[in-house]
């Protein structure tokens, strides 16, 4: 790559300073569809250029849509309607269902709550050129954990102010009633990812910046069906994947059973943005703004996929010890983040398939990205949270490590 040639001439402390600018650049430089590039253009400013997430005073998002009354009430979506019936029925208290007496040594080697192999170690070191004792090794452990769930949190943020605009501006009023549901169920999981990290690991990671791109996105954009798309379907998607993962992989048992709760909800809402989208795109739309759909999927896919690179803790623990792009290389070859990517996307791919958003045109783009394996996945529709869950406890207890997963 070019780019890459270019940074090796510079010299070590400027390269530094111009990476993240470099990486910012060649990521934007991928969108090709110029209304995607509009539509994520300022936003990418803002977040991967800018920083706004990482200033440390409270972001200004300016929200654009309108909103939908229906002063006649209709019942028109009978799925939804049965969803808001599941959701009155399943609420939750995260002050009286959670054990929150439980001790939580995020640097347990007992109580682990992500496995030793979830991170490449031993690339690591031979970057570094050191070995890392096992306390240095628990450490390390307890701050991605902290980074993965401060990233849970900061998304649920972004779902919870899109979940208020979604059941404003949704066209259908039996999901306005759902989406009520939706709204309560954010502010629970920011509260309880919020108490975990603050209680239990007394650590918060900053947002990352290609999250907080997808975020600005969704709430400055004026169209209903977008707002769907983005937070229903793509953010909660890969959410639902990554809450699996974790579930499937730590033996912590208060974080396990807060995932399993918040699992049981996300499960609802992407079932929720397939039942919304699945006629809209089929029979409402154009082929013009399906086909732009369909590429700003791909495009935000790609954003979502690079947020697990997981550069704050590398500007946090490893800058100057090795570069960006061996921190790179570790992460993209750790067990545990591989597995990460893996399940998103198999929880992210089949619900683009079932509302029409994976054509013939844009599957050589997925299978570029190594995506194609889960074309043929089942849609949110097609899995009730406890086969859900199901699936993710028989895992569990099958695989032996992380290493071993995909074997």
């Amino acid at each position: 790559m070019i780019t890459d040639k270019l940074l090796q001439l510079l010299p070590e402390k400027v390269r530094a300073r111009v990476e993240p600018y470099a990486e910012a650049a060649e990521l934007m430089s991928e969108v090709r569809d110029p209304k995607v590039a509009a539509a994520l253009g300022p936003s990418g400013v803002r977040g991967l250029i800018l920083q706004r997430g990482k200033q440390g005073v409270p972001t200004k998002i300016k929200a654009s849509h309108d909103a939908h009354f229906d002063w006649s009430y209709p019942m028109d979506q009978p799925e939804m309607r049965e969803l808001y019936t599941r959701a009155k029925q399943n609420q939750w208290d995260g002050d009286t269902w959670l054990d929150w007496s439980t001790n939580v040594d995020p640097e347990s080697p007992e109580v682990r709550i992500i496995p030793d192999d979830f991170l490449n170690f031993e690339k690591l070191e031979g970057y570094i050129g050191a070995r890392f004792t096992p306390r240095e090794k628990a450490r390390i452990r307890s701050d991605v954990a902290a980074w993965q769930l401060s990233q849970f949190l900061h998304g649920e943020q972004g779902a919870l102010f899109a979940a208020a605009q979604v059941t404003e501006a949704v066209q259908f009023f039996d999901g306005k009633l759902y989406g009520a549901t939706q709204v309560v169920d954010e502010a629970r999981h920011v509260e309880v990812f919020h108490r975990y990290l603050d209680t239990k690991l007394n650590k918060l990671y900053q947002i990352n910046d290609n999250l907080f791109v997808i975020i600005d996105a969704l709430m400055s954009d004026s169209r209903w069906d977008m707002k769907f798309l983005g937070m229903q379907i793509m953010v909660e998607g890969l959410a639902l994947g990554a809450f699996g993962t974790l579930y499937k992989i730590t033996n912590e048992p208060l974080l396990k059973e807060l995932l399993k709760n918040v699992i049981r909800d996300e499960s609802r809402h992407v079932h929720y943005g397939v039942l919304a989208l699945r006629e809209h795109f089929h029979k409402h739309i154009s082929e013009r703004e399906r086909r732009e759909r369909e590429d700003w999927s791909f495009e935000v896919a790609l954003l979502m996929r690079n947020r697990f690179l997981a550069y704050e803790i590398y500007e946090e623990r490893f800058e100057g010890l090795l570069t960006r792009a061996q921190w790179r290389d570790v992460v993209s070859t750790s067990p545990g983040l591989e597995e990460f990517r893996h399940v998103m996307f198999s929880r992210l791919v089949p619900n683009l398939r079932e509302i029409g958003l994976l054509s013939d045109r844009i599957k050589p783009h997925y299978d570029r990205v190594g995506l194609s394996k889960y074309f043929g996945g089942r849609s949110a529709d097609q899995i009730t949270t406890e086969e859900m869950i199901g699936e993710l406890d028989r895992e569990a207890s099958a695989i032996p490590s992380l290493a071993l997963a995909h074997a």
